[in-house]
Parts: C-alpha cells; sequence; structure tokens
C-alpha cells in the first residue's frame, strides 16, 4: 500500500520503485544501443555542419568582443536583472501570503502565456518560480546580445537569430526531469513509472526516426479523416482527381477546382466535418474538384515544376470539361499550391488559355524576397549539400520538411512532446491536425530543387522572363484574373507581408484578406468555430503596413466573405452534378488511394 505524504502525494512502497528504477535502467540501455545502431548506420563522410551554424556563430563572437563596451554594457543588465529577480525572491520566501496576491496574479497572465510553464507550481513555488525567472531573465540577455550585433552578413545573422532561440528552447527548465514540478510530481507519486513508459516511448520514437504527436491508431483515411463523399474520376502518375458529392439540389454552373501543397497531403481541407473546408464549400453550391498528389519515390525523381503544372493543374482543367462539360473554372491555390497556379496562370495569358476565371491564394507566397524564418535553410551551401543528398535518394524526404516546419515552432511542436511523450510518459491526444502533420510526404529532387533555387534562392518568379515554363517565359503581371488572397498574420512559413506583394504582380481585379492567427489556423477556421477575426480592405496599396492600418477588423472566419466573392464569378445554378455521371467514370472513392501513400 501507498505511503500518504503531507503534500499530498502518494508515494509507492519501496520495492516497487526499486523494481521500477532495474525496468528504466534496462530500458536506457536498449535506447542507447538502438542509438548507436542508428549512429553507426549514418556514413562516416557525412558532412559534420551542412547547415554552416558553427561558421555563422564564428562570425558573430568575433564581432561581439569587438565591441568590450557593448558587452560590459550587457553583462551589467543581466546582472541588474538578477538583483531585482534576487529582491523579489526575498519577498516571495518571507512576505506573507495576502501581501504577494496581488504580485501572483498579475504575473499569471505571462504565466499563462508561455504554455511551457502552465502548472501552478512555477508561480506559486518560490524556489521554482526563481528557476523560471532565472530562464527568462537569462534566455532574454543571450538573445539581445547576439540581436544587437552589427555588421553580420544577413544570412549568418538569419542563422544565429534562429539557431540561438532553438538552443534556448532546448535549455528551458520545463524540458528537465529535476527542474520541472509537473514532472517531478509525477515521478514521486508513480514510483518513477512515468519515467520507464517514456523511456519505451522514446526507444520506439527512435525506431521510426520521429517524435510521435498524436495517437496515430485513431484515425483511418476515409473513415474518421477526409470522410467527404466523393469519387476520384481521372488520374495519372503524379495526381488523382477527386470529385465531390454535391449536397445541394443546385450548384453554379463553374466549378471550384482546388490546388493543394505537395509538400502535405491534401486532407488538411477535409479534416473532421465540423472543420472540413471541402465540405462547407460544396455546401455553399460549388460544385469542387479536388487535386490529391502522388507521394513521389525515387522513379519520379526526375519529375519537374513544369511537370506538377502540365500534368497537375492543366490536366485537371481538362478532366474537369471531360467531366462536367464546362470548361471555365475558378481555382484555389494553398501555400506551394498557391505558387503553381500562379504559375499556371502566368503561363495560361501567354498561351491565351483563359479556362481559369478567378484565383484564390491560400497563403502563397509568388515574391520570396522576404521569405521569412524558411530563409535560414536555404543558402548556397546548404542547396548544394540538399541537392548531393536528392540526387543520392531520388527525394527529399518527408521527414526532413517536417523537422523544417516543426523547428519554426520548436517549443509547440518538439520540446512539449518530449515532455509529455519521454517524462511524464503520457500518450499523446488524438488530434486530427497532428495526424495530418506527422503525415508527410516526399519531395521530387528535380522539382524541389527548381522549386528552392529559382524561387527561394533566387527569386525569378517574380521576374518577368526570368521563368520559363514548357519553353515559354512567364510574368506573374500578366496573371489579369480576379484574383482574391488570403493570408495568416502570425504565419511564420510564409509571412503576411510577403505574401501581400502578391498585390503588386497581379494585374486584374484583386482584393487581400488578413486572418488572425497560422498558416493552418488562419486558414482551417469554419464560421460555426466562432474563433479569431480576419481584416479587409478593399485597397492594395504598395506597402503592406498601409493596408493594415486602413483594413477593419472582422470577428470570426473569413470564409463565408470569401464565399460571397466566389458566388458572384460561379455563374447562375444548374442542376447538381453527380460524381462519375460525365464522360470520366468513378476509379475509386475518395479520398483516393494516391493519399494513403506513405
Amino acid at each position: 500500500m501507498a505511503d500518504q505524504h503531507p503534500e499530498g502525494i502518494n508515494m509507492p512502497e519501496p520495492t516497487e520503485i526499486a523494481e521500477t528504477m532495474a525496468a528504466i535502467s534496462e530500458k536506457s540501455q536498449e535506447m542507447m544501443q538502438s542509438f548507436l545502431k542508428k549512429q553507426s548506420e549514418q556514413s562516416l563522410d557525412k558532412d559534420p555542419d551542412p547547415m554552416r551554424i558553427g561558421q555563422a556563430f564564428w562570425e558573430m563572437s568575433q564581432r561581439f568582443w569587438s565591441d568590450p563596451e557593448k558587452a560590459i554594457k550587457l553583462q551589467a543588465d543581466l546582472w541588474q536583472g538578477y538583483s531585482a529577480l534576487w529582491q523579489e525572491s526575498a519577498d516571495k520566501f518571507f512576505s506573507s501570503q495576502e501581501k504577494n496576491k496581488s504580485e501572483r496574479e498579475s504575473s499569471s497572465v505571462s504565466k499563462k502565456k508561455d504554455r511551457r510553464f502552465k502548472d501552478e507550481a512555477w508561480e506559486d513555488n518560490p524556489f521554482f518560480n526563481f528557476i523560471k525567472q532565472s530562464y527568462l531573465l537569462t534566455a532574454d540577455s543571450i538573445h539581445k546580445s547576439v540581436m544587437d550585433v552589427e555588421g553580420l552578413d544577413e544570412t549568418h545573422a538569419l542563422k544565429v537569430d534562429f539557431y540561438t532561440k532553438q538552443f534556448l528552447d532546448a535549455l528551458s527548465p520545463s524540458n528537465f526531469v529535476m527542474t520541472n514540478p509537473e514532472i517531478l510530481k509525477a515521478t514521486a507519486e508513480s514510483g518513477g513509472k512515468n519515467l520507464l513508459q517514456g523511456l519505451e516511448n522514446l526507444i520506439a520514437d527512435l525506431e521510426k526516426g520521429r517524435i510521435k504527436m498524436t495517437d496515430e491508431d485513431a484515425f483511418t483515411l476515409g473513415e474518421n479523416i477526409a470522410t467527404s463523399p466523393g469519387e476520384v474520376i481521372f488520374q495519372n502518375e503524379l495526381m488523382q482527381l477527386i470529385q465531390y458529392a454535391p449536397t445541394t439540389e443546385q450548384v453554379h454552373t463553374r466549378p471550384l477546382m482546388i490546388i493543394p501543397p505537395w509538400i502535405n497531403k491534401f486532407y488538411i481541407l477535409d479534416l473532421k466535418e465540423k472543420n472540413s473546408f471541402v465540405k462547407w464549400a460544396v455546401e455553399q453550391g460549388f460544385t469542387v474538384f479536388m487535386i490529391s498528389w502522388i507521394n513521389p519515390n525515387a522513379e519520379l525523381a526526375e519529375k519537374s515544376f513544369e511537370d506538377y503544372m502540365i500534368n497537375g493543374s492543366l490536366a485537371a482543367l481538362d478532366a474537369i470539361e471531360e467531366a462536367t462539360g464546362v470548361k471555365e473554372v475558378n481555382a484555389i491555390g494553398y501555400c506551394l499550391g498557391g505558387t503553381l497556379l500562379a504559375s499556371t496562370l502566368a503561363y495560361m495569358a501567354e498561351k491565351k488559355d483563359k479556362r481559369i476565371k478567378s484565383g484564390t491564394f491560400f497563403v502563397t507566397m509568388t515574391d520570396f524576397e522576404e521569405a521569412g524564418e524558411l530563409r535560414v535553410f536555404i543558402d548556397e551551401e546548404q542547396m548544394a549539400v540538399l541537392e548531393q543528398r536528392m540526387t543520392d535518394q531520388g527525394y527529399l524526404d518527408g521527414s526532413e520538411m517536417g523537422t523544417t516546419f516543426n523547428m519554426l515552432r520548436s517549443n509547440d511542436l518538439i520540446w512539449s512532446f518530449v515532455v509529455n511523450n519521454y517524462m511524464l510518459g503520457k500518450t499523446p491526444f488524438p488530434f486530427d491536425l497532428l495526424y495530418w502533420n506527422s503525415d508527410t510526404t516526399r519531395m521530387p529532387a528535380k522539382m524541389h530543387s527548381f522549386y528552392l533555387r529559382n524561387m527561394y534562392l533566387e527569386n525569378k518568379l517574380a521576374k518577368p522572363g526570368a521563368i520559363e515554363l514548357n519553353g515559354i517565359p512567364i510574368d506573374l503581371g500578366k496573371v489579369s484574373v480576379p484574383t482574391f488572397m488570403i493570408s495568416a498574420k502570425e504565419d511564420h512559413i510564409a509571412p503576411w507581408k510577403s505574401t501581400y506583394a502578391n498585390t503588386q504582380h497581379f494585374s486584374g481585379q484583386k482584393e487581400f484578406v488578413l486572418a488572425a492567427s497560422g498558416h493552418i489556423a488562419g486558414i482551417i477556421n469554419p464560421p460555426s468555430a466562432g474563433k479569431y477575426s480576419h481584416w479587409i480592405n478593399k485597397e492594395t496599396p504598395e506597402n503592406p503596413d498601409q493596408w493594415l492600418e486602413n483594413a477593419i477588423e472582422h470577428p470570426g472566419s473569413w470564409w463565408s466573405h470569401w464565399a460571397d466573392w466566389a458566388k458572384n464569378k460561379s455563374g447562375k445554378l444548374v442542376p447538381a452534378r453527380t460524381p462519375g455521371s460525365g464522360k470520366l467514370k468513378s476509379i475509386e472513392p475518395a479520398p483516393g488511394s494516391y493519399v494513403k501513400v506513405k
């Protein structure tokens, strides 16, 4: 029987604790053997610093110490901060509970903002509060010290800033057993069984090569995720085309073609019924067609960006016309799918092809001059290493892309799971968005090299005639169809001010709308959720800050505002179309088989 301690913690019997510790020792050896085996499988001639992080920090340190006065001031500011912290900690130790009540209440605001320190002990226990405040103070000082260094090469400055934040996030006291009160309590109450289960979770993740973010057994495509009814009516080696079943008696004449990114899978737009953009768009009376990209292997290594245009967006247009008898469509492109849509529209403008009558762009960049934190991973030296790796295997593995995106939000998408899975020994909660996030895809070597070099590295898409597709130079300035651009204010992948540049490149009627939240939550925000807000300004001045200054904030989702815009460009109502009833017959039910390839 467990002992009841005064602090309210139920302690297991000593023999039970000893058995758990022995099991932990055994599992630790198993973990080390697994780790060493994986390390031995790695190539010995691999570049030890392919991202050239060391070079960036070397330059930073040289410039930092070249200004001793600034270094001394930073050190003095840190000691001043520590003096104030010591005083505050002393007050917490020796002052009465009533006297510090208001102070705790005011500081709880910052505690709620940082989810790493959500446990009450971080605020109420003077010892853990000091650890937390000391860490935050030191981390802020270190970050300021590297940010204040002058004269750094821009590429090196980005790397120093980004990897300093990664380093500081990793050192958070919330990530260690002995300095996290929640883990200490769980360890005491379970006799260390949480750590034993955590080791088992870690060993399983080492075998898979990634952190488990959700209960992956809780979801099955077509059963409880990606369930909107429809049929695959066309396919080629790069994509399947899904036509969704109508839920209204009448639909708009002009179909809606959606081009998702192929960095991830399309069902981000069809997760659950309550947050499915596909289901909602069908309910608005649109005949929705979705491109579902293949998850490529080495056999598709030579597929290029223009192949994705010819066998993707253009092939889909042909298939939609054959399936419905309607030549003209409205199109949506999401992220990389939006970049392809813009490129396709520019190509079609040169060919006098007017089948796409409007373009909607979800968080889409076509001008990569200010590409945000992703620029940390893209420079000439890193490209050379990446291209060699892709040449060797024929593709960029999805896990590498996933790690890159997770690092942009490391506290939420890495360290929170380290604590939950490995230290608290818990199984991640079933979450549809994180299941999709873990369902990564590969990128063909030739296509991905073209995309990174010509767009991210050299920003050619924004320059008239600098990129050729299928032998034709393209110019975004010739995109004259009406365009609707929706971006997200807190987007780290496609920063909204970068996406705003589209308003200056496209020449037709255009509207830019800004959603609250980030790259995913800002887009997947159904009206029924009543969450977030969005800003509208029908004018598109050159300066994005000027646009925002004059924009009007509206509560909730932007979906209804977009639907009103799209319906005006979709023609009269006609009898609803049943998938497979036209010239193209059903191949298989939605969501199809391509999306299920791991």
